[in-house]
C-alpha cells in the first residue's frame, strides 16, 4: 500500500468570539477582584520598603565595621557608606567604590532622609525612618520603622 503525501489535512481553526469574551471576562473578573486588593494597600507597601532599605543598611554597616573596625558615628553618618568619612576616626581600609550600589544613599519610602543614631539607644547604632509624617512617633500609617524592631 502506498500512502498519499499529496493529501495533507490542515486544521488551522483560531479561537472564536465566543471564546475569546470568555476569556476577557474572565480576565475581567480577576482583574475587580485583585486590583482593589494590591491598590488598597500603598501604606503597608511603604513600610515593608522602609523596613528592606534599613535591612540594607544593616547589611552594609555590617560590612563597614569588618572593613574598618567599628561603625561609623553619628556625626560621620550613613554617608559613611558611600565615602570615607572626613571627621572622626578614618581607617584605611574603606571599600573602594564604598558599602551602597550605585554609590547613592537611599531615602525612605515618603522622601526623608534615615536618622541614624551610633552609639545607638538600643544597640551599636539605631537606623529610624519616622513614616509618612516624618516626625517621630505615631501609628498607623505615621508608625515609626526602626532598626531594633525589625526581625
Amino acid at each position: 500500500m502506498r500512502l498519499s503525501t499529496n493529501k495533507i489535512v490542515k486544521n488551522t481553526r483560531g479561537f472564536t468570539l465566543i471564546e475569546l469574551m470568555v476569556v476577557i471576562v474572565i480576565l475581567g473578573i480577576l482583574a475587580g477582584l485583585i486590583v482593589p486588593r494590591i491598590m488598597g494597600r500603598p501604606e503597608e507597601a511603604k513600610q515593608l520598603k522602609a523596613k528592606l532599605t534599613i535591612e540594607s543598611l544593616v547589611t552594609s554597616l555590617r560590612l563597614y565595621k569588618l572593613d574598618n573596625g567599628d561603625y561609623p558615628t553619628t556625626e560621620q553618618g550613613l554617608t559613611s557608606l558611600i565615602s570615607p568619612p572626613d571627621t572622626g576616626n578614618v581607617s584605611n581600609s574603606f571599600r573602594e567604590g564604598g558599602y551602597i550600589e550605585k554609590g547613592k544613599m537611599p531615602k525612605d519610602p515618603w522622601d526623608n532622609e534615615f536618622v541614624y543614631l551610633s552609639p545607638g539607644v538600643h544597640g551599636d547604632y539605631d537606623i529610624i525612618s519616622y513614616g509618612s509624617d516624618g516626625v517621630p512617633g505615631g501609628e498607623g500609617k505615621d508608625k515609626d520603622i526602626n532598626s531594633w524592631e525589625i526581625e
